[in-house]
């Protein structure tokens, strides 16, 4: 399983097996549940999660009572309430495993100690949190350009393993309508 994150880490920058052996040190790893929360709303959030297997989810319960999902990470991704996390608060959000999933996780001491010791992982995450924006930025676009049918329709055609894998009341709450809604545009032949 190290051997993922190793692979990851050197799509961005280059380290050595022996600097390797030494980063992974600093981070712990869970198996998580299915429907299994790591983070509830009101909590500190303490950790910073790298998805090995499995997916996760960030949501939140809006004033409806129902629950807007605003990320997922499937494999290789990282997911944390990037807020709270930073400024060690309590978190609006909850994490939670929709598949089991095994995840490596840090804290944020153990991840300053880690930038000391190895500047180069400084770089690494980087380049980590400036995907991590460019998605939330298209994201934010999608919303504003597209219509919901279209919205969905983008994200079949630019993701279509994920849509597969994703339960379908989750891509709903992702997309932000209901699951009749989406079952009623899935009934649709792709434009």
């Amino acid at each position: 399983m190290s051997l993922i994150f190793q692979q990851h880490i050197e799509k961005f920058v280059q380290i050595s097996n022996d600097e390797f052996e030494e980063i992974k040190k600093f981070f712990d790893t869970k198996e998580v549940a299915k429907k299994e929360n790591l983070l509830e709303e009101g909590q500190i959030c303490r950790h910073h999660y790298f998805v090995l297997t499995g997916l996760l989810r960030k949501f939140y319960i809006n004033e409806k009572g129902v629950e807007q999902t605003t990320e997922f990470a499937i494999e290789t991704w990282w997911l944390t309430d990037n807020f709270a996390y930073e400024r060690n608060v309590p978190t609006e959000f909850y994490i939670q495993a929709v598949e089991k999933s095994l995840v490596l996780y840090i804290t944020q001491e153990k991840q300053e100690k880690l930038l000391e010791k190895f500047p180069v992982m400084e770089r690494y995450f980087r380049f980590i949190y400036q995907r991590a924006f460019a998605a939330a930025q298209k994201r934010v676009k999608f919303l504003f350009s597209f219509s919901k049918e279209e919205f969905y329709f983008q994200a079949v055609k630019n993701h279509p393993d994920f849509v597969q894998r994703v339960p379908q009341y989750l891509i709903a709450s992702y997309l932000g309508f209901t699951p009749e809604y989406l079952s009623e545009i899935r009934k649709r032949p792709l434009s």
